[in-house]
Parts: structure tokens; C-alpha cells; sequence
């Protein structure tokens, strides 16, 4: 079974910082193409907040670009995404993503359960 794990939300202040982070576990796990963050706020549909591919190629929605940056650890099969100059906008719950590769050649694309980021005074 494999399974993505987020951590490190929580409140904070406009212009404050946070580091989220995802953990992909799983005994069929053979490898983990793109992994990515999206976020969805009350009312609004899932958008996405940034991807990075095993190749550490990265693409980043409009509103966070200068903003977030996303990176992984191919060794702990994690990807991270550290905010800076949070805004009040980027309330939302996050979401991690992943294109996984199993051993039996099976590819399959999973999502974390999400954390909640709250950006407010």
C-alpha cells in the first residue's frame, strides 16, 4: 500500500515563513517520477502550487512564483516546499502529490490525506 504523508502546517503571520513536507512510503514502490503540491482553498477548486520532476525540474503556479520553492530527496522518496512571504491568499489545504512507479510495472498517481495552512493575523 503506498501512502503520502504531509507535515508542518499551521497558523502563521502575513509575511511569515513555513515548510511543508511530504513523505511517499510503500514496500511496492519502485521509483517516483513528478511529485508535486496543490493546494485548495473554501469554495475554490484544487489548484496547482508547484511539481517537480525526479530530474529536479520544476514548475510552479503563477501566484507563488518567487515566492515558494519546491524540492525533494530521491533517497528518502520526500518532496518539500518551503513558503516565504506568506500572504493571507495562500490559506488553503495542501495537498502532495505523486506519479509512482511499483514494482510490478503498475504506475499510479497518489495524493496525501492534506494540511491545513492558515495565513492570518
Amino acid at each position: 500500500q503506498v501512502q503520502l504523508v504531509e507535515s508542518g502546517g499551521g497558523l502563521v503571520q502575513p509575511g511569515g515563513s513555513l515548510r511543508l513536507s511530504c513523505a511517499a512510503s510503500g514496500r511496492s514502490i519502485f521509483s517516483i517520477d513528478t511529485m508535486g503540491w496543490y493546494r485548495q482553498a473554501p469554495g475554490k477548486q484544487r489548484e496547482l502550487v508547484a511539481t517537480i520532476t525526479r530530474g529536479d525540474s520544476t514548475n510552479y503556479g503563477g501566484s507563488v512564483k518567487g515566492r515558494f520553492t519546491i524540492s525533494r530527496d530521491n533517497a528518502k522518496n520526500m518532496v518539500y516546499l518551503q513558503m516565504n512571504s506568506l500572504k493571507p491568499e495562500d490559506t488553503a489545504v495542501y495537498y502532495c502529490n505523486a506519479d509512482i512507479l511499483k514494482y510490478d510495472m503498475a504506475r499510479a498517481n497518489y495524493w496525501g490525506q492534506g494540511t491545513q495552512v492558515t495565513v492570518s493575523s
